[in-house]
């Protein structure tokens, strides 16, 4: 599938990624356990949403100088709409993982190093995944109903059962870890092997790390359909993708502790997906601007957001009784 991007501008993005991954691993601290602060993370949640608002100005200059003003804003816009959707709906992996978290009892401090990890394998799935996507959909162009019909699906199911939460206990992958591996009953550390009397045990933080790329990948299969809602250029799919995914760790830490704060944020972002495969289902019939796509995604999540904020979940269930 055809795209503006020339070879530099996806090697330097790649390099710019590694840089950020190794800087953040050997630099700040990554690969130590270390409880992040609410102070920490919210001045990295700033630090990289500026750094994508940065990429989309010089995305518009790049255009505006060797294409067009048009293109300019369209590829801008295209970005700035990927960015938010993929952000918006990154919100929902975030309570899954505060699930996980809370499921096997995770020390504060000793979360931040896993979930850089679960970000490194979620750039390797993403990225095969988008390129399986942008491939799908050149040689088939019908794909991109079939994807409308599985974001409108999903999106019926958030809403039918926003407040049932799943039972980790229960859970088919872990189960099978636990018949078929070797686990400590408690925490090494931050570390995922250890060996004791010469035999190699995997310890709880390796099935931590597995169950937090296991809910990456199932969100994976909503949120890049959803992309391709707004654009098919397969740059912009990809760094809108991974500029979402670098920032969820920050968000993750920012929003943890009020996490059931935001109770009617899952409806919202069941709404918006809903939205988003409509949009994809009707595109032969009727084309909406990005821009008005970027507002009604906005939108609705602010609303979620405030309405959950004014309302918490007592004085939701008294109103509506």
């Amino acid at each position: 599938m055809e795209s503006f991007a020339t070879g530099p501008m996806w090697a330097g993005f790649v390099v710019f990624v590694l840089t950020m991954l190794a800087l953040d691993l050997f630099v700040f601290g990554g690969n130590k356990a270390h409880r992040v602060s609410v102070r920490e993370a919210g001045i990295w949640v700033v630090a990289w949403m500026t750094m994508a608002g940065t990429f989309a100005g010089l995305l518009w200059w790049y255009l505006d100088t060797h294409a067009s003003r048009d293109i300019a804003n369209s590829k801008a816009l295209e970005f700035i709409t990927g960015y938010l959707i993929e952000q918006s709906l990154s919100i929902d992996n975030m309570f899954v993982f505060v699930m996980i978290f809370s499921f096997f009892a995770v020390p504060p401090e000793l979360q931040r190093r896993v979930l850089l990890y679960g970000v490194l394998g979620a750039i390797v799935m993403r990225a095969g995944m988008i390129l399986a996507g942008v491939w799908l959909v050149s040689e088939f162009a019908w794909v991109l109903y079939v994807f409308g019909v599985v974001l409108v699906i999903t999106g019926i199911k958030m809403l039918v059962f926003a407040e049932k939460q799943p039972d980790l206990e229960r859970n088919p992958l872990l189960r099978w870890l636990r018949r078929h591996m070797r686990i400590t009953t408690a925490f090494h550390n931050d570390k995922f092997f250890v060996r004791i009397d010469g035999m190699r045990w995997a310890t709880p933080m390796f099935l931590v790390l597995i169950m937090i790329e296991a809910s990456d990948l199932v969100f994976a299969v909503d949120s890049i359909p959803a992309i391709f809602a707004v654009t098919t250029d397969p740059f912009i799919v990809f760094t809108s993708n991974i500029f979402a995914i670098m920032g969820l760790r920050a968000l993750y830490f920012l929003l943890a502790d009020m996490s059931l704060r935001f109770h009617l944020l899952k409806y919202g972002l069941a709404l918006v997906l809903i939205f988003i495969g409509g949009k994809m289902l009707a595109a032969p019939w009727f084309h909406m601007p990005v821009q008005w796509s970027l507002a009604i995604v906005g939108t609705v999540i602010l609303l979620s957001v405030l309405l959950s904020l004014k309302f918490s979940p007592r004085r939701l269930r008294e109103r509506v009784s």
